[in-house]
C-alpha cells in the first residue's frame, strides 16, 4: 500500500508541475475580442489581463460617448471570456477533463 501511495504523490507532484509550466505558457498568448464591426479590438493574455485596447478614430462620437463605453465594456469581457476558455481547454488537455477545484 505505501509504494502506491507513494507512486501517487509522485505522479501527483508531477501534474502539478505540468500545470504551473502549462499556466505559465498559456499566461503568455493572447487573445482578441472586437466589437462594433472591430472598431474596438481589446487583447487579453492568458492571465485574464488586458494588455491593449484599439480604438478607431470613428468609434469616437462626442455626441455619443455612451455607445463607445458600450463597445468597450463588450470587447473586454469577451476578450476575458476566451481567456477563460482558452486556459480551461490547456487545462483539461492536460487532468483529461477531470475537474479539479480551485484549480484555475
Amino acid at each position: 500500500m505505501g509504494g502506491n501511495l507513494n507512486k501517487m504523490m509522485k505522479q501527483a507532484q508531477k501534474l502539478q508541475q505540468e500545470m504551473l509550466k502549462l499556466q505559465e505558457e498559456v499566461a503568455a498568448r493572447t487573445v482578441e475580442a472586437t466589437a462594433g464591426g472591430g472598431v474596438v479590438k481589446v487583447t487579453a493574455n492568458g492571465r485574464q489581463e488586458i494588455v491593449a485596447i484599439e480604438i478607431k478614430p470613428e468609434a469616437v462620437d462626442p455626441d455619443d460617448v455612451e455607445m463607445l463605453q458600450d463597445l468597450i465594456l463588450t470587447a473586454v469581457n469577451n476578450a476575458l471570456q476566451q481567456a477563460r476558455e482558452m486556459m480551461a481547454k490547456e487545462m483539461g488537455k492536460l487532468t483529461g477533463g477531470l475537474n479539479i477545484p480551485g484549480l484555475f
